[in-house]
């Protein structure tokens, strides 16, 4: 499921990859360039919820093989699109790929890691390995033939299908089951909401710095193209340890704990990326991807046990929807950027984990699914629970 998961999430960070590419290639503008990543999640973000409700209902596990193809096509076909037009609708179909992948993806991660937290990280930290790989491998396509050697970009999709329907296979039946019938416990839409609302203003920051990090490191540092991808390696790698660590601190300390200090983290380390000028820059990317992402696996687990009857909605919402949904804001930092600079578009992302931990405030863990605690909350007390 981890490696199944990297192969995917490798198109997720792709589309941001990419960014610079068609900047230098086709002339566009930051809106334009910013619009590609939005295409990429808006429709994703529109059917997100509904994959989530369709896995509550249902097991789908051969829906897993098909999205990994479905988001490396578009990827694939977006460097020999013949318009912007068609760019933009191929990545959407990408993104479709990536929210169909999700929701079930992170159901059957949950019955195979039993509720454990490591489990629940290895599974997120597939995802985001991919994320990391994604600038080298496209660095690398790109600079083979240029944008017109996307096609070769489809190769992870092709791996990806083959290692979920290995892992659907392995898994067994234990991990088919779905609906509501057999959950324990009471929803919590209080609960879930507020981490919702704390996980999409972590997302419009880090999709904000995926589309843009690159192209302000190198005009910071004043390195070449060399400089921006390492910073986008930078904020994507520390994220895939960061998400190994993030399960393991949790078993320590407790999710909710280790959840709002690295929301604290992030305000620190993004105004030190924003403010600092010079090579030091890569050490705030760093403990910013830090920030970001030990939180990572814990929100998942933590809206799966806000909402233990719709396992599959809290998935689709907590892995997916909060994370795509920060596309929505990337035209607007664009646009700002051809207004201004770049570093006055990412001055506003300094505000918003410090909006996301406010939101935290207050909130105590759910009790897993199937647990004595679990099984006695009272669903109009969401503190207890």
């Amino acid at each position: 499921m981890s490696l199944g998961h990297a192969c995917v999430d490798v198109y997720q960070g792709a589309v941001a990859a990419l960014v610079p590419y068609f900047v230098a290639e086709r002339a566009y503008s930051y809106a334009a360039a910013s619009g590609v990543v939005l295409a990429a999640s808006l429709l994703s973000s529109l059917v997100q919820p509904l994959f989530g409700v369709l896995t509550d209902r249902w097991a789908m596990p051969w829906l897993l093989p098909l999205s990994a193809l479905t988001s490396g096509a578009g990827v694939a076909l977006s460097g020999v699109t013949g318009s912007y037009a068609l760019t933009l609708a191929v990545v959407a179909v990408s993104g479709v790929g990536v929210a169909a992948y999700h929701p079930e993806a992170a159901r059957v991660a949950r019955a195979v890691a039993q509720g454990r937290h490591t489990g629940m990280g290895w599974f997120s930290f597939g995802g985001n390995a991919g994320f990391a790989l994604a600038p080298l491998l496209v660095s690398a396509v790109v600079a083979t033939g240029g944008l017109r050697a996307s096609p070769l970009l489809a190769v992870p999709a092709l791996a990806g299908a083959a290692l979920c329907a290995a892992a659907v296979r392995s898994a067994g039946p234990g991990a088919g089951s779905a609906g509501p019938s057999a959950a324990v416990g009471e929803d919590d839409w209080g609960t879930f909401l507020r981490l919702s609302g704390a996980v999409v203003c972590r997302s419009v920051v880090f999709v904000g710095l995926s589309t843009f990090v690159s192209l302000y490191v190198r005009e910071r540092t004043g390195g070449g193209e060399a400089a921006g991808t390492a910073a986008l390696f930078v904020l994507y790698a520390g994220g895939a340890v960061g998400t190994l660590a993030g399960g393991r601190l949790a078993e320590r300390y407790g999710r909710m704990t280790v959840v709002r200090r690295s929301y604290a983290l992030t305000v620190l380390a993004v105004a030190g990326l924003v403010l600092v000028p010079g090579p030091p820059v890569y050490v705030f990317v760093a403990l910013t991807s830090a920030g970001l992402y030990v939180p990572f696996s814990l929100h998942i687990t933590l809206g799966q046990d806000a909402l233990p009857r719709r396992p599959g909605t809290a998935g689709g919402v907590t892995l997916g929807l909060t994370v795509s949904v920060g596309g929505l804001a990337a035209p607007a930092l664009g646009a700002l950027a051809d207004a201004s600079t770049l570093r006055s578009a990412l001055l506003p992302l300094l505000v918003l984990p410090a909006l996301g931990r406010l939101l935290l405030c207050g909130l105590r863990e759910p009790a897993p699914p199937g647990t004595a605690a679990g099984r006695r909350a009272d669903p109009q007390n969401p503190v207890a629970r």
